[in-house]
């Protein structure tokens, strides 16, 4: 393969003013009410569940400003939620919104709101006016709200606010809380802080903080979360700590000293360090020979000094031999030289206690990379994290820990790479089950917290590792086949339809079973990739390295590359390569796919992503392969000049194609283009539904390309509605659908989406033309919170494919572009 640098386009894209062409029309699901009976039986349950509150309030310890109150909907209907809240006051507010079964197994909508005492006219005047009042079409006044509520009732002191539904309340006995506050200032911490000391109730150290939403972890039962509701004002939410995953594994190391001094002989160490992985996990021993040169002692550091910046698990030096070599045995098997072109960085964020308690994670998180960059503020670094929950509850839902990740990678000049790991399938089922039952429990293990944020990259595990030689394990046959997923790898299978990102987006290396006759199974050196050794004086100096662990520290390992070879790549443009350089092996496809229709690549990309990333692909184009990459700052949201919001700004870009050069080819030649746009979203984590003005993602950014042979104000015009005259027909309304791999339903989630487009070379001559545009997010919705000006950064990477090695389309765009001709590396 040629390795000629990527091309990025040297001009900024042309922005135009955007307006959305979408029409579709939300449906209203209206109950048939009795006008009068349904008004008035609101207003006598309102007033109830008012006076029940208000005699509810601890008043020995302080008195609240107000009530919590619960609404309800009718089973399988919708509660316009959006509608309970009033946005120009901070008096009224959506709490939490939760869905549950009644005893009919029917879904019933509650959402629990806070209402100050100055305050309760506002919904009085609702119902009133929905008994006495009409609209101009004559229908009864707020009549969408009001006839989409079942019942009113005070809200439970626990019930109404927990909204971990997979996880179990507290009961007598204390557990670690996570407690979602409504917040808009320091001094309601402080306020918050003072009532847990006059309770007497223990708390963590740390808080995150989110838009209108502050999350404090306690040590309480029941009885202690109720006299916290009665005493406080803030209160929106409570869910159960996260406990992190224990890592141990107890095979026996081999001594290979001889190893040792053949490979270091072969390491080719870069003197530019600006380039850094950042391991946040259970240290690193920097003293092992192959880490010591990349490892600086000032670069070890803790969150806790109680600690110590030592590995007193393995874990974290395994993670770092990974994130150096790789795998080290076929480095170990060969004479060639080892370039390493980035160093390391290790924050301890776990201690040394045995199991980890419930703490609050994002905190602590936040405070590991605070570390790295007080200590070394200049370097461009990628995180890597391969420490989650041991439970799998969320199920894409956000946690106050994924949401900090992706507040730590979108802040604006801040912006941060994470990659983390998917968590493990064997820490909820055991390995017997893991291999007996394989894939159909992994397919249904829901990847770990904080794996589901939106900005970081998840790492899923694939196993290429078949081969068997221990002589004691010579009755035992793999659990896997070569490239199918390994055993240990969690999917998003069982997430909700289209509301969560992909995830895991890619997967590597992280091992497999093995597994006799009678169903019993074990991991083996033989299964397992090699890493380095945390005692390396009395374990020898390599040990087995499996999981979704090894597969992080892979993918962290190319991100080192990636930064070093181009450091002038945001991080969205890292991310972006690394995705846009995976495809999926027959052979995984073959395990999942029934067919060839878009709806089974569906399915494929919850459990394995993208598929498997190529450092090659990612680093270097070819002459029959090129990339393009774009860096651009874009505005989605700006003020209507009569009030409200809209959209604002699209960007357009006219590639250089070869035209020439595409066009002589014969007809029936296929060619491929894949695009990938990649942006971080800032996140709204309170459970509020979601949707509306409660939706997680502050905005969205979607791309689309012209059809063949649709002109350049043909394409403008079909997908932007401020480019066209009053009434104006279209010639085209359809984009090119057919020619794409996964279509926009399957693509267009999350905050990072690929796909590939497959055609003649005629055919993609003419489709030059692409536009990146906005879709809503809270950053409009929510606009009394300032943030609807707000710029975000993008990367889109485009890449073209020819079968024929021969042709070349890399010279010509360099020509069109006015670049010089790069000699190949």
């Amino acid at each position: 393969m040629d390795k000629l640098p990527h091309i990025v386009l040297p001009n900024l894209p042309e922005t135009r003013l955007y307006t959305s062409t979408s029409t579709a029309v939300i449906q209203k699901t209206i109950v048939p009410r009795n006008r009068a009976q349904h008004g008035q039986y609101l207003q006598g349950q309102f007033k109830k569940a008012w006076d029940e509150s208000h005699s509810s309030q601890l008043v020995t310890v302080g008195a609240r400003d107000g009530v919590y109150l619960e609404f309800v909907s009718d089973p399988d209907a919708e509660l316009v939620t959006k509608s309970l809240e009033d946005m120009k006051s901070k008096e009224i507010r959506l709490l939490n919104v939760r869905k549950v079964k009644n005893a009919a197994d029917q879904l019933v909508t509650l959402a629990t709101v806070y209402v100050s005492n100055n305050k309760r006219a506002y919904f009085v005047k609702k119902f009133s006016e929905y008994l006495s009042l009409n609209t101009d079409k004559g229908n009864p006044r707020h009549q969408d709200l009001v006839a989409s509520i079942s019942d009113i009732r005070t809200a439970l002191l626990v019930e109404s606010f927990w909204t971990d539904q997979t996880a179990p309340k507290p009961g007598q006995d204390k557990k670690w809380i996570e407690v979602w506050l409504r917040i808009d200032s320091g001094e309601d911490v402080n306020k918050f802080e003072r009532l847990l000391a006059q309770l007497e109730l223990e708390a963590r150290q740390g808080v995150i903080k989110f838009p209108e939403r502050t999350v404090k972890v306690i040590f309480a039962s029941s009885n202690d979360l109720e006299k916290l509701t009665q005493s406080s004002d803030l209160i929106a939410e409570y869910r159960l700590a996260k406990t992190t995953s224990a890592f141990f594994m107890e095979m026996d190391a081999k001594e290979q000293a001889d190893w040792i001094h053949n490979l270091q002989k072969r390491i080719v160490q870069s003197q530019d360090k600006l380039s850094s992985v950042c391991i946040l996990d259970t240290g690193v021993n920097n003293g092992h020979p192959l880490i010591k040169p990349f490892l600086l002692n000032e670069d070890c550091q803790t969150v806790d000094a109680a600690w110590g910046s030592h590995d007193h698990d393995r874990h974290g030096t395994l993670m770092a031999g990974t994130a150096l070599y790789g795998d080290l045995t076929p480095l170990l098997e060969s004479n060639e030289s080892i370039s390493i072109p980035h160093i390391l960085e290790s924050v301890k964020i776990l201690p040394h206690d045995g199991e980890n308690e419930p703490n609050l994670w994002g905190y602590i998180t936040a405070q590991g990379v605070s570390r790295a960059e007080i200590q070394a503020p200049e370097r461009k670094r990628s995180y890597c994290m391969a420490v989650t929950a041991t439970d799998s509850r969320d199920r894409g839902r956000p946690s106050s820990w994924s949401a900090e990740i992706d507040q730590l990678t979108a802040k604006w000049n801040e912006q941060r790479l994470f990659i983390i790991s998917g968590g493990n399938s064997l820490h909820s089922i055991g390995v017997k089950e893991a291999a007996q039952h394989y894939p159909d429990i992994q397919v249904t293990e829901s990847v770990h917290d904080p794996a589901q944020s939106w900005n970081a990259l998840t790492v899923g595990a694939i196993t290429n590792l078949v081969d068997i030689v221990e002589t004691n394990l010579a009755s035992y046959h793999p659990v896997a086949e070569a490239r199918t997923l390994s055993p240990f790898s969690t999917t998003s299978s069982t997430w909700e339809e289209n509301k969560w990102p992909v995830k895991p987006e890619l997967v590597l290396e992280g091992g497999n079973l093995a597994i006799d006759d009678t169903g019993f199974a074990t991991e083996c050196d033989d299964l397992s990739i090699l890493s380095t050794t945390y005692q390396p004086n009395s374990q020898g100096y390599f040990y087995p390295f499996n999981m979704t662990s090894a597969a992080t520290a892979q993918l962290a390992r190319m991100a080192g590359f990636i930064r070093a070879e181009y450091p002038d790549y945001w991080e969205e443009t890292i991310r972006a390569l690394l995705v846009h350089s995976a495809e999926w092996p027959e052979a995984l496809k073959k395990q999942f796919m029934l067919g060839d229709k878009k709806s089974d690549y569906k399915n494929l990309l919850k459990i394995c992503g993208y598929g498997v990333p190529n450092l090659d692909r990612a680093r270097y184009s070819a002459r029959n392969s090129l990339t393009l990459i774009a860096q651009a700052v874009l505005q989605p949201f700006d003020k209507k000049s009569g009030g409200g919001m809209r959209t604002r700004d699209m960007h357009f870009y006219d590639l250089p194609w070869p035209v020439e050069v595409l066009q002589s080819l014969p007809d029936n030649v296929q060619v491929k283009m894949k695009i990938t746009l990649s942006y971080f979203i800032e996140p709204g984590p309170g459970e509020i539904g979601w949707k509306d003005r409660y939706r997680y993602a502050s905005h969205a950014l979607r791309f689309d390309i012209n059809n063949p042979g649709e002109s350049k104000e043909e394409f403008i015009k079909r997908i932007n509605k401020a480019a066209r005259q009053e009434d104006e027909e279209l010639v085209s309304t359809q984009s090119a659908s057919g020619h794409w791999l996964l279509g926009s339903t399957a693509r267009d989630r999350g905050s990072i989406h690929s796909d590939t487009w497959l055609g003649t070379a005629a055919e993609l001559a003419t489709s030059n033309f692409i536009s990146v545009m906005p879709k809503i997010g809270w950053w409009r919705e929510r606009a009394h919170l300032g943030c609807w000006n707000r710029k975000t950064r993008y990367s889109l990477i485009v890449s073209i494919e020819t079968e024929n090695a021969e042709v070349d389309v890399y010279t010509p765009i360099l020509t069109m572009l006015r670049l010089p001709i790069e000699i190949q590396s």
